[in-house]
């Protein structure tokens, strides 16, 4: 059973962002585009034929952020979206982040955004 079908547990206060091998092991789940920057957050472009399918995929993320308590940063631009993602309570990532990202990717392969 792969991350997207846990749910996004908060981090505990306090707790320490992940790095080296524990922050590896869980990038290694993620499909390629996903890419650590400098072990703090996750980021990734996904590309469109227009604005509208683009702007259907933020909405979509956006209603699985709010059932899942944890916000991207979203970057829309014309036929395209970048998502960001980090704790901010652990200033780096946290499991919850790895977890969002692989449910936002089954979001864009299930096609969530082709029935427009």
């Amino acid at each position: 059973m792969g991350l997207e079908h846990e749910r996004c547990e908060p981090c505990r206060a306090g707790a320490s962002a992940l790095r080296g091998e524990a922050l590896n092991a869980l990038a290694s789940q993620l499909p390629t585009p996903w890419r650590v920057v400098e072990e703090h957050h996750l980021e990734r472009s996904f590309e469109f034929p227009d604005f509208a399918r683009a702007l259907a995929f933020v909405n979509a993320i956006g209603e699985l952020a709010e059932r899942e308590g944890h916000h991207p940063d979203l970057l829309l631009r014309w036929g395209s979206v970048t998502v960001t993602l980090w704790t901010h309570s652990a200033d780096g990532l946290c499991r919850a982040d790895f977890v969002l990202a692989a449910k936002i990717e089954r979001l864009r392969t299930d096609g969530a955004t082709e029935r427009l």
